[in-house]
Order: C-alpha cells, then sequence, then structure tokens
C-alpha cells in the first residue's frame, strides 16, 4: 500500500478548530453553483490566469469543510478539483473523501474499476488536462480523511456519517461506512445496495454532518443532519454554516444528470436543539 492511499484511511483529528465552518454538501462537478454559494457566504475568490491558481479570501476566520463528493456527473469536476485543492492548499478549507472521490483516486493509480455513475464524465474532462494537474489530483485524493473530529469532539464530519461508537476510529470497516454508509446486504429495485438509515438510531451527543444521499432539504435528525440536496440533479449546493447552524443555499442552475434511486423524502424535520 502507498503512503497516499494510507493516508486516505486515516481520520483527521483537529480539536482546537471550532470554527466558524461552512459546511458544503455533495458538488458533483457544479463549479458555477459553488462559485455562487462562496459568494452568498462572503468569500471573495478570484482565478489568476498566470499562475492557474483561484486566491479565495475568507469572512473573517471562516473556514470550509466539503463533505466530499467533489467529482462526478456534472459539467467542470477539474476546476472543481482545483478551487478546493488551492483553499485547502491556502489553509482555508478541509475535505473529506467521498465514494467518487474515492473511485476516481483508485482509477488514477491505475486500478480496475468500473467507469461509470458520473466517472466516465470526469474522466473525458480530465483528459486535457496535463501530467502534472492530474498528478496534483491524485496526490490530493489520496490524502483525503474519512473523517474529520473537530470542536473538541462536537462536530463531525463524514461523507455518509457515522455513528458515535466509531468517531475516531480507523480501519477499513469505518472507512467504508463513512464512505458509503452501512447496507442491509443486498439490492434494490434499481439494482443499487440497500442502505440502512443509521441516522434514525443515532443518540450520541456530536453532531455529525454528511451528504452522499440526495434528500429534497436539509434534514435535522438525532442531531445529525444531511446536507446533499442533489445540486447534479437540479436540486441546489447547500452550505451549513456551524456553530450557529444556518442554512445557505444556491438552486442549481441546470438538471446535470438523472439520480440513479429517488430523492430521500420525510414527512416532517426534527429541528436541532441549537436553532431558536
Amino acid at each position: 500500500m502507498s503512503t497516499h492511499e494510507q493516508q486516505q484511511q486515516e481520520y483527521l483529528a483537529l480539536p482546537e478548530q471550532r470554527g466558524p465552518f461552512h459546511i458544503i454538501g455533495d458538488v458533483h462537478g457544479c463549479l458555477g453553483e459553488l462559485l455562487a454559494l462562496l459568494q452568498q457566504l462572503k468569500y471573495a475568490t478570484n482565478f489568476d490566469a498566470q499562475q492557474q491558481r483561484y486566491v479565495t479570501l475568507p469572512p473573517d476566520d471562516s473556514k470550509l469543510i466539503f463533505v466530499g463528493d467533489l467529482v462526478d456527473r456534472g459539467p467542470d469536476s477539474p476546476e472543481v478539483l482545483r478551487l478546493v485543492m488551492d483553499m485547502v492548499e491556502q489553509g482555508i478549507a478541509y475535505c473529506v473523501s467521498g465514494n467518487h472521490d474515492d473511485k476516481l483516486h483508485r482509477m488514477l493509480l491505475g486500478h480496475n474499476v468500473q467507469v461509470r455513475h458520473g466517472l466516465e464524465l470526469t474522466a473525458a474532462q480530465l483528459a486535457s488536462r496535463d501530467a502534472a494537474f492530474i498528478e496534483r489530483v491524485r496526490l490530493f485524493l489520496g490524502s483525503l480523511p474519512h473523517h474529520l473530529i473537530l470542536d473538541e469532539g462536537r462536530l463531525i464530519v463524514a461523507h455518509a456519517g457515522l455513528e458515535e461508537r466509531l468517531h475516531g476510529k480507523n480501519s477499513k470497516g469505518v472507512r467504508a461506512l463513512c464512505l458509503y454508509g452501512p447496507t442491509a446486504g443486498g439490492k434494490d429495485e434499481n439494482g443499487l445496495p440497500i442502505r440502512l438509515d443509521w441516522a434514525a438510531e443515532y443518540c450520541g451527543k456530536p453532531v455529525v454532518v454528511y451528504g452522499h444521499s440526495p434528500v429534497h432539504e436539509p434534514f435535522w435528525r438525532n442531531n445529525t443532519i444531511n446536507i446533499d440536496t442533489g445540486c447534479v440533479f437540479g436540486g441546489s449546493l447547500t452550505a451549513l454554516t456551524y456553530p450557529d447552524f444556518k442554512l445557505t443555499a444556491v438552486k442549481a442552475f441546470g438538471r446535470y444528470a438523472e439520480p440513479m434511486r429517488p430523492f430521500i423524502s420525510h414527512p416532517r424535520h426534527e429541528q436541532h436543539s441549537s436553532i431558536s
């Protein structure tokens, strides 16, 4: 196993980082919506054409956190990667790996992966980029943790969420849960793994922010919140501000892909205790 593959299996604990954070849901290559959302959040982002880099000035001491799935299905995954990589290098952003990011990383390592579910579009978009950029992407994706622990353990960010007993644990099983969530072992009518609703049983004190399974609107339940509002499918791109728990969203500029399964719908919302 390479050093970068080994890094990808680790969680990242930053107990001293207390925010404010703007936690952004699954981007899936939706560059325009991401730039619009950053503008709404008062981040000043400019592209330096000479250096081929984005320079971003955050509001006050705020930092961004991405819940993963930066790539696939959307119109410009390479530029989303460039923007997020540049912000991470600037020290104003963190990112966890999503299952789509992980699959792209494995493809760039030369592993035999099925090029589908949007990866074929990302591969085509990357084909016009030079070798240095693709190597930078490979190294970046290989360095992403599977979950983040922030604010003395009060905040957990994982792509598909994570139950409390596994916070701060590091194994292949924990990494798989962070990327894909728990499954029942069978297939649904669409031939996709049947997902288990881990958040329904969550009773932990840390707030868990996640994405992975598109919802029509963000949903609080048992101290967890899903902020993947399906931008690439014509929904919206959502940010959660922590610790204020304010939601900010930008409607998708278009419908770039069709979902493989219906959005998750919830009959009612359970507000977080910190929301007045």
